[in-house]
């Protein structure tokens, strides 16, 4: 299973706190892995990918610049990583608004707040955010208003660099923060805490480039998952921590699914039809938003009726409307979608808005009659590494061609 595009994003940002050579393993040959690179590049750094072994070398430079320009941050949201570690190191970063993925606002006012109580000053003009703390950070207790990921990791990198002590409490405890926090712990950083919501950081002490292996996708391997359940197919997925996705793993096995452990990683085998089943996202250990999409569109083609609770992001239904042209039978009101299963979804040509979206609207066109075009589906390789090749290994028929979309939709 590859890394996490979640963790290795942010691991390596978290690479420009200490000057010398990082090294990442196992990481995924996805899109958003080249636009950090070329970010960090930008920034001074030499990147050399060896995607071929999943190998990562960031090389830091003694001397780096603090401007993340906007033609990079508006393809990548993660790009904002790279604030929290400039403010460690130089004190001061210009960052353009970050732009993404079109599943609902991102605030910053977290990182933001947090930023300006351990001694930045923060402005924003010309679309750029201006971090400055020329009296250098310093150590704060802070109560996140919500376990939000990007804001933790924000905080927890600047206070790398802050005199004396940090506590942050409320702190989102993904496993991908939990694997940040443990390559600043190799790097050096006395930090503990790792995978609760309290996060203790002691700053300002000499670090050390590090080797780190990137933590598995939960992410992917729930998509491998929800696409054998919605089959009635079976796959082994190596690499996978099963324990990173007890509740998605419980919902499957609710749906009909079987789940067991393997000694590299776990087996799905999906039922005959699955049955519905609710879903409420949440932050970890809750059900995931990123599946999200999944589990809409198993519930699409299920026996019975099922309630889809969104919690984290307000436009991430925007994906219902397509999986309708696919004939389900969904309804959408607030952050509530009820979803009544039939036999069949029929093929039509549906567009993909985000990664997971994309990626569920090509499941839901593996149990759709007739051909199903997925348009935009550069959404795709920014979460997942050659996706029609995986799917066609594990017996699918799916192509990717290049096509005049007036002539798929007209």
């Amino acid at each position: 299973m590859p890394g996490a595009k979640n963790s290795v994003l942010k691991l390596m940002a978290a690479a420009l706190m200490v000057p010398g050579t990082t090294i990442l393993r196992n990481v995924p040959d996805i899109a958003d892995v080249a636009i950090m690179s070329e970010l960090l590049r930008r920034l001074g750094c030499e990147v050399v990918l060896d995607l071929a072994d999943g190998v990562l070398l960031i090389t830091v430079p003694g001397q780096l610049e603090h401007r993340a320009d906007y033609d990079l941050v508006r393809r990548l949201r993660a790009s904002i990583a790279v604030l929290g570690p400039l403010m460690a190191r130089l004190g001061e970063a210009d960052i353009a608004v970050p732009g993404g993925d079109a599943i609902g606002s991102r605030g910053l006012d977290i990182h933001l707040r947090g930023l300006e109580l351990m001694g930045a000053v923060v402005t924003s003009a010309g679309g750029y955010l201006h971090a400055a703390a020329p009296a250098g950070l310093r150590g704060i207790d802070y109560e996140l208003d919500f376990p939000s990921v990007g804001a933790t990791e924000t905080l927890v990198t600047a206070a790398v660099g802050a005199r004396g002590l940090t506590r942050l409490e409320n702190c989102a405890r993904e496993p991908e923060v939990a694997d940040l926090c443990t390559m600043l712990a190799a790097m050096g950083v006395p930090i503990t805490g790792i995978g609760t919501d309290t996060l203790t950081i002691e700053g300002d002490h000499a670090l050390a480039p590090v080797e780190h292996v990137v933590v598995p996708d939960r992410i992917v391997t729930g998509t491998w998952a929800f696409a054998a359940a919605m089959t009635g197919g079976e796959v082994i997925i190596d690499g996978a921590r099963p324990e990173l996705l007890s509740l998605p793993c419980a919902t499957l096995c609710e749906a009909g699914a079987h789940i067991e452990t393997t000694p590299t990683g776990m087996r799905v085998r999906g039922p005959a039809r699955p049955r519905a089943v609710d879903a409420v996202t949440l932050p970890f250990p809750g059900f995931p938003t990123d599946l999200q999409p999944h589990i809409i569109a198993l519930d699409a083609i299920a026996e019975g009726s099922a309630l889809v609770t969104e919690n984290l992001f307000e436009a991430r239904f925007r994906f219902v409307a397509e999986l309708a042209r696919l004939g389900a039978n969904v309804k959408v009101d607030g952050h509530h979608c009820l979803i009544t299963g039939v036999p069949r979804l029929s093929g039509a040509p549906v567009e993909g808005t985000d990664i997971r979206a994309a990626a569920a609207l090509v499941l839901a066109g593996l149990v759709a009659d007739g051909v199903t075009h997925v348009l935009h589906v550069h959404h795709i390789d920014r979460g997942y590494a050659d996706f029609a090749g995986a799917l066609r290994g594990l017996g699918a028929d799916v192509e990717r061609v290049t096509v005049d979309i007036a002539d798929v939709v007209g």
